[in-house]
């Protein structure tokens, strides 16, 4: 899950810079590698997070990460990089694009076929940022140690461990805070975020300004009212905590604001004026599996080992087959009364998991009253 290269006996940033180390040079350096490695920004950020903490402990205090329990446990993690990283006096933040070409609108207005949040249609995002920031990290390493520079310490994250991505990203200029919280630039929001903690005093980028103005759609969009107010979301109500972090039932009076979304949910984004000027992402984000365009029956058809096996490399075989049958189960029981409707949800009723049992019956209520 990460990437480290430390160096026990010193990792002080004067030892960091020792020799004849520009660090403006530097970080001019590493914008380039990372453009070559397929980056769309590189930012550089102070290790300093103070400003966003009070934040963050609000939500937590009002319960808003619902049963995301490690966001409460790594609170104190997430506020002080350097007790996750002895040493961090910087913090490297990229973007790397994932738009796909895939059906989004047709699909969330058909009631046959499943929505998948567009950042899981292909490659898991974790392997492939994380993968190109490690080769960044080393290439930073061996240009430092070329100029006399000591080794230093270094981690690579890719929403692998608690770090405010977001903020980071805005104090580096990579992007600015959505109001759906989500990092967005002029050419979108459809990007991942990755970071390098190192003990390098780098000279960080400025802040860009917020583009959002008197905006409101993505809060509008939101299905379930998530988006309580600007900047805040609760994750409670959020389709994508829903279907990918809750472990058990999803409430009944939110089952059928989730319509056929059974991974996650990208409203907000859809509608987000500054996503017009998205441009296809990275290749390895690509559709896999038909999956944009599958009929929810083909998909809750699939047995374990089916799962598993055309999910392989996927972020979805994260929440598992019982999750993944609860989620298509609901967005069955949102579609239309139709005889394969039935028979794909009769064909899971004595399922051997209470949760899919439960969503299962709720589902053919709902179409039918019960009746298969």
């Amino acid at each position: 899950m990460r990437a480290m290269h430390e160096n026990n006996s010193d990792t002080s940033a004067s030892a960091a810079v020792r020799g004849e180390v520009d660090l403006v040079a530097l970080v001019s350096k590493i914008k380039q590698w990372g453009q070559e490695l397929g980056f769309a920004g590189i930012g550089i950020a102070r290790a300093d997070v103070s400003a966003a903490t009070p934040g963050l402990l609000r939500w937590l205090e009002l319960g808003r990460h619902g049963g995301m329990d490690y966001m409460a446990k790594h609170a104190a993690l997430r506020a002080r990089p350097d007790s996750l990283v002895p040493g961090t006096l910087s913090v490297i933040s990229a973007r790397l694009p994932y738009w796909p070409a895939a059906a989004s609108e047709r699909v969330l207005a058909s009631a046959d076929l499943g929505y998948i949040a567009r950042y899981a249609l292909g490659r898991d995002y974790h392997k492939t940022v994380r993968q190109r920031l490690q080769k960044l990290a080393v290439r930073l390493a061996d240009e430092v140690a070329a100029n006399g520079g000591a080794p230093f310490a270094y981690r690579v994250f890719s929403d692998s461990a608690p770090v405010m991505e977001v903020e980071f990203a805005r104090q580096s200029g990579l992007a600015w805070r959505g109001k759906h919280t989500l990092s967005l630039t002029r050419a979108g929001s459809w990007h991942f975020l990755g970071e390098i903690y190192t003990a390098l005093p780098l000279p960080p980028d400025a802040p860009i300004d917020e583009h959002c103005g008197s905006c409101r759609r993505c809060i509008d969009a939101c299905p379930t009212a998530a988006i309580v107010a600007p900047y805040e979301v609760d994750a409670r109500l959020c389709i994508s905590y829903l279907t990918i972090e809750l472990a058990g039932s999803i409430p009944a009076e939110l089952r059928p604001l989730i319509g056929n979304r059974i991974y996650g949910c990208d409203d907000c984004q859809l509608c987000c004026p500054w996503n017009a000027f998205a441009s296809i992402g990275d290749p390895d984000f690509a559709v896999r599996h038909g999956l944009d365009a599958t009929p929810l029956t083909e998909l809750f058809a699939w047995s374990e080992q089916e799962f598993e096996s055309r999910l392989a490399g996927s972020p979805i075989r994260r929440i598992g087959y019982e999750r993944w049958l609860r989620n298509i189960a609901v967005a069955l029981g949102n579609g239309k009364n139709s005889a394969a409707t039935r028979a794909a949800l009769a064909s899971r009723r004595d399922h051997p998991s209470a949760l899919v049992r439960e969503h299962v019956s709720w589902a053919l209520a709902q179409i039918c009253g019960g009746q298969s």
